[in-house]
């Protein structure tokens, strides 16, 4: 008589999916993924087909020129500064306060909420960057550039309103926006050197 083949037991494996499953779950939640930071920036509407061969005029004196070099040096203009300046800097250029020849022009327009102004936003500022610009040194310059124009519209706020910009309804926000319009253009990088 032939021998019965013996079977060998299987394993139990209905459980694997589970362990699996809550493995996975507890790895996603204990893990931290590194988030990249970014800078917010809402992109101009496209120009018109007539508006496309219309070349923009800016006069000179309503460009602030702020350029980075591949070694992280910066210059606002002809002069090289440090970045805890370019603030102060471009405050001073947005603004205008003493109304100089050299800044952005004034010229008198009417605000809701805010009556007859006299405010320079036809100015433009201008960021160009090397190919080989740090990441770190741009983001500082940006964020010195939007910390300039959070503070002037800040400093107007409690002059205008008597609370900071933040604590404003929309209307009041868009007065205030309409006063120090955020302009702040992005060139093309360039090789300047600085390695």
């Amino acid at each position: 008589m032939a021998k019965k083949k013996k079977k060998m037991p299987g394993l139990n494996t209905s459980s694997t999916a589970d362990i699996s499953f809550m493995l996975l779950i507890f790895f996603l939640v204990t893990t931290s993924m590194d988030t990249d930071s970014g800078l917010a920036r809402r992109l101009p509407q496209p120009p018109d087909k007539e508006q496309e061969d219309a070349q923009i005029d800016v006069k000179e004196r309503n460009v602030l020129n702020v350029r980075l070099n591949a070694a992280g040096a910066l210059m606002c203009n002809s002069e090289i500064i440090e970045i805890s300046q370019l603030r102060d800097r471009a405050k001073e250029f947005i603004a205008n306060p003493n109304d100089l020849s050299t800044l952005p022009e004034k010229h008198a327009k009417e605000i809701d909420l805010l009556g007859q102004c006299y405010i320079t936003d036809k100015h433009v500022i201008s960021v160009q960057t090397d190919r080989g610009t740090p990441y770190s040194v741009y983001f500082q310059v940006q964020n010195e550039l939007v910390g300039a124009y959070n503070e002037l519209r800040d400093e107007l706020s409690r002059s205008k309103f008597g609370r900071p910009y933040d604590a404003l309804n929309d209307e009041q926000k868009l007065a205030v926006r309409t006063y120090y319009p955020q302009k702040i253009s992005e060139a093309e990088p360039k090789n300047y050197g600085g390695n």
